[in-house]
């Protein structure tokens, strides 16, 4: 199912449409918990942490592997970010390159990493890590495959959502639930929750029972005051356009005008169109995200015309705990350095 189809009853509590779908994702999720007990198949020769996230949807992985690539090479890391390249045309593994690919070519996501590490793009994890070894990267860090079995992972990291959490607490289809929550957070070695919200209290207490490293974030808006009292025409095609929408409201910025567009919308010469029409006619100052500015670049004269005119707001994730980045990756190395140390032969 595509992200920007996902059912709003994912998203309602004692929706009717969940409890009728239940038994079929009593049969998912037994299929896809076996399928994520499956042993690794391939550990590579550098540690490797992963960013995901226990439903469908944006939770703020971007940010949160952008956060610890920033961690990584104060650490003199070269890192490596390996993405699947979700929305792009592009299926064979490939190092993304800026002044090459575009939006179309290797997805929104690859673009902002590619403006932050070296990136590649592979629906085989295995042989995208390679090619990051490949490329002397020295760490790497996944953008989402917490569930895929197929590539060994020293460390993973879940990223959930404040004001969305687990959704229904249905598994697909019933709701967003990748795989039941109770199996997803065994193989959990520590929870990050993002912004703001009551949703991830739930989160938060049952990965404190379970033992589970739970730390907090602050979102950081760069350049937030200058944005203060623009009268805004503000355009999101992410998962949640709300946040982004509120996170303007926060920082100061008249929001005259909010539009919504499904995750990883492709824009259309019309829909720019109207969006400058609709700016000038109504005097507001265009507001938009780093992954819809990634996904208009290249991709047409009109979509470069709504990047021009538009204000894109960067975010940050910064975590409430400071010692939170050291744990993290004095874990992941110890549990490499014991992984690689020869094993004694059997007399």
């Amino acid at each position: 199912m595509a992200l920007d189809e996902a059912p709003p009853f994912w998203w309602q509590k004692n929706s009717w449409q969940g409890y009728a779908l239940s038994p079929l994702s009593y049969i998912y999720g037994r299929i896809a918990a076996k399928r994520m007990d499956m042993e690794a198949s391939k550990k590579v020769e550098v540690p490797v942490i992963c960013v995901g996230n226990f439903v469908v949807g944006g939770a703020g992985k971007t940010p949160t592997v952008h956060m610890l690539a920033k961690y990584a090479r104060s650490k003199g890391f070269k890192v490596g970010i390996l993405s699947r390249g979700h929305g792009g045309a592009i299926t064979t593994p490939t190092v993304v390159q800026l002044e090459k690919h575009n939006a179309h070519d290797v997805g929104d996501e690859a673009l902002l990493h590619a403006n932050n590490s070296t990136t590649v793009i592979s629906a085989n994890r295995v042989v995208g890590a390679e090619l990051l070894i490949k490329e002397k990267c020295t760490i790497i860090l996944m953008d989402d495959g917490f569930q895929n079995p197929s590539l060994y992972k020293d460390f993973n990291l879940v990223v959930v959502d404040a004001k969305r959490g687990l959704g229904n607490g249905f598994a697909m289809p019933s709701g967003p639930m990748r795989v039941p929550f109770k199996h997803q957070l065994h193989h959990a070695d520590a929870v990050f929750v993002t912004g703001k919200g009551d949703a991830g209290d739930l989160v938060i207490r049952k990965s404190a029972r379970a033992g589970k490293p739970t730390f907090l974030s602050k979102l950081e808006v760069q350049g937030r005051t200058k944005y203060k009292g623009e009268k805004a025409l503000a355009f999101a095609g992410i998962a949640d356009p709300s946040k982004f929408f509120d996170t303007l409201i926060e920082i100061g910025v008249d929001l005259m005008v909010s539009q919504g567009f499904g995750d990883h919308h492709v824009f259309t010469e019309e829909e720019c169109a109207d969006l400058i029409d609709r700016s000038k006619t109504e005097v507001l100052q265009l507001f938009t995200t780093e992954k819809d500015a990634a996904r208009l670049k290249g991709m047409g004269e009109a979509q470069d015309k709504v990047l021009e005119l538009s204000e894109v707001v960067k975010i940050a994730l910064k975590p409430e705990d400071p010692a939170m980045l050291k744990r993290i990756f004095e874990t992941t190395l110890k549990r490499f350095n014991e992984r690689k140390k020869p094993v004694d032969p059997i007399v």
